[in-house]
């Protein structure tokens, strides 16, 4: 009699030694990917709290007409879109705001990065301890506030005491005393003065750190072969440093787009003279001179709008810069 063995029961399948290390390494991985977060989420969370929510405010109150009365009642006052329309279609903001913030930002961040960029090849031509020296006095314009330099500049050209009429007057060129601030662009001119004395030094020390880096030999040679100081910038400097170009001028465009203390210390910017109002100031003016801080706030949130807009381009630039 033959005897037939039953089949064994079926069990359950062992796992094998490659998955085991699969699910290991997916979890090492999933535990590599989410450490840089649990690291940056506490100061995530601070700045959400110390930046979104101010932010989130700012925007509600441009959804209202907010003004002493409700700050006073606590009551709210919505009217949806309505600073916004109001906003749009002022007169004041295309033919006055827009172009002195615009014109501006363009002006001053071409000055400041030219100027910026022939001190860097000034200092890269240097010796050690000159460009020490001259890039220590250079950082001390950079160093001083905003406030204190735009005061120093209004003493420069105040009409009974400043340095600027007593020599012009001193030359035969004036007769008597001018005021430089009532005019929109002498008004202009000298906050560009102020805003280009304070940012190139920036623009310098960024660029020659770019130079430094630049190949002295491919220079050399390109000066042997006939190639003047001209030429070797545009075919050889300027292609190697034009991801640090690019980071400067849009950083230069955020700073300069926003400029506030500049123009609002100086004679007549704070709205006494609203030919020189740009966004910042105007909407400065609106919320804390006119007791319209709905209307005030929806410029803010316009200004604010723009300004993401520039500093999306930044950020691209900073990726295609670290793709190179």
């Amino acid at each position: 009699m033959s005897m037939v063995q039953a089949p064994l029961p079926a069990t359950k399948a062992e796992p094998s030694s490659a998955s085991v290390a699969g699910g290991r390494k997916r979890r090492g991985l999933s535990i590599v990917t989410a450490r840089p977060w649990l690291l940056l989420a506490p100061g995530l969370i601070i700045l959400a709290g110390l930046m979104l929510w101010p932010l989130v405010q700012v925007f509600l109150y441009s959804l209202q007409d907010y003004g002493l009365r409700e700050i006073n009642t606590g009551e709210s006052n919505w009217i949806g879109l309505a600073n916004y329309a109001e906003a749009l279609t002022n007169p004041t903001l295309w033919t006055v705001v827009l172009p002195n913030t615009v014109g501006f930002a363009a002006v001053a961040v071409f000055t400041t990065v030219a100027l910026g960029t022939l001190v860097a090849l000034l200092l890269a031509r240097l010796g050690t301890v000159w460009r020490t020296i001259v890039s220590s006095c250079i950082m001390v314009a950079w160093a001083m506030p905003a406030v204190t330099g735009t005061y120093v500049w209004t003493f420069i050209f105040d009409a009974d005491r400043g340095i600027f009429n007593s020599v012009l007057q001193d030359l035969g060129l004036i007769n008597g005393q001018v005021n430089w601030f009532t005019n929109q662009w002498s008004f202009y001119a000298i906050v560009l003065l102020n805003v280009v004395h304070h940012g190139f030094p920036f623009v310098a020390i960024t660029v020659l750190a770019g130079l430094l880096g630049v190949s002295k030999e491919m220079l050399e040679a390109a000066a042997l072969d006939g190639a003047g100081a001209w030429r070797r910038f545009w075919k050889i400097i300027f292609p190697t440093l034009k991801p640090v170009f690019s980071v400067v001028i849009i950083l230069s465009t955020i700073w300069d787009f926003k400029v506030f203390a500049q123009v609002y210390l100086m004679p007549g910017g704070s709205g006494g003279n609203r030919q020189v109002l740009n966004l910042g100031v105007w909407s400065y003016v609106e919320s804390f001179g006119q007791n319209r801080y709905g209307f005030g706030a929806a410029l803010a949130v316009l200004l604010t709008l723009v300004l993401i807009g520039i500093t999306i381009v930044y950020i691209r630039s900073l990726m295609k810069e670290d793709e190179l």
